[in-house]
């Protein structure tokens, strides 16, 4: 199986490629549109901020690859965002897959004890699709972000952090999540396993 995970200059591609090969999984770094079209599955991750990322994303005309894309693709954290409608981070327009909107954490006076950005291990809820076949209702996963996807008919996980905010979302060959499966534990994991099984 090959799978390629999209380099566009957005931080955590070499933490998705050392959880890739403790599956087992040879996976590849690539920005090359040929590699990305012909690999069995696609990762895209991202750790930064949305705007610039979303330049490169489309100087390099990768835009245009991963809406092109029928295998299964994965995003993850800032790959999630940039696969949405559009993202308050910036005012940037993402790739319209989930027609969905990122926006900002704000935290309301009456609840000054929650901090932004979103930071830690937190759960998940209301699983669907395959993503989280096997994953246990209420797995902790890890979070570090400021902006959140809103809940939508695509969201497949949800968590509640201030309020409640899509986890993952899922639309045909399109998953994408929110959290950080490669820094995940155990459910991290499993849902890496169950996105390499489809």
């Amino acid at each position: 199986m090959k799978v390629a995970i999209i380099n566009y200059n957005s931080g955590n591609t070499q933490s998705v490629l050392f959880a890739m090969e403790r599956l087992g999984v040879n996976a590849f770094v690539t920005e090359n549109h040929e590699e990305i079209i012909a690999a069995d599955k696609v990762i895209f991750p991202g750790v930064g901020e949305a705007s610039s990322a979303m330049k490169y994303l489309m100087e390099k005309k990768l835009d245009e690859v991963l809406l092109s894309l029928n295998q299964p693709v994965l995003g993850i954290c800032l790959g999630m965002q940039l696969m949405c409608r559009q993202t308050e981070e910036g005012h940037t327009n993402g790739l319209g897959i989930f027609r969905v909107n990122v926006k900002k954490f704000t935290i309301p006076s009456e609840l000054s004890e929650f901090k932004v950005p979103h930071m830690g291990w937190n759960t998940i809820s209301n699983l669907k699709g395959p993503l989280f076949k096997g994953v246990p209702e209420h797995s902790h996963v890890y979070y570090v972000h400021s902006y959140y996807a809103e809940m939508d008919a695509f969201t497949s996980a949800e968590t509640d952090y201030i309020l409640p905010f899509s986890a993952a979302l899922s639309y045909e060959n399109f998953h994408a999540v929110q959290f950080h499966p490669e820094k995940s534990g155990v459910a991290g994991e499993f849902i890496l396993r169950n996105f390499l099984a489809l």
